[in-house]
């Protein structure tokens, strides 16, 4: 079992606590990195945006990004999936002739 350790981030200027594990430390500050981002953006000059709204439409936005990325993980595994059967199908033909 891994050992977890606090790690503070900063998001939005406010900082926050997170028990991680010691391997994933890295990534976690890489994604506190990407939300602060992110929220920056969307705030954009307009300072006196209510922190939840900016926090779920980085939200929404993130989840969009990470969903679209999903979709074509899926499409490039059929399209892997279909090009090993049509290879296979010409091994089996080639082997099947050869013999």
């Amino acid at each position: 079992m891994s050992q977890t350790e606090p790690v503070s981030v900063r998001i939005l200027d406010r900082e926050y606590t997170v028990g991680v594990g010691v391997e994933e430390r890295e990534s976690l500050t890489a994604a506190a990195r990407l939300l602060d981002a992110k929220m920056r953006e969307i705030r954009g000059s307009n300072r006196m945006a209510a922190v939840d709204r900016v926090a779920v439409l980085a939200a929404l936005n993130l989840a969009h990004e990470l969903q679209q990325l999903r979709d074509e993980h899926a499409r490039q595994a059929i399209a892997l999936q279909q090009t090993l059967s049509d290879l296979n199908r010409r091994l089996d033909r080639a082997f099947d002739s050869a013999g």
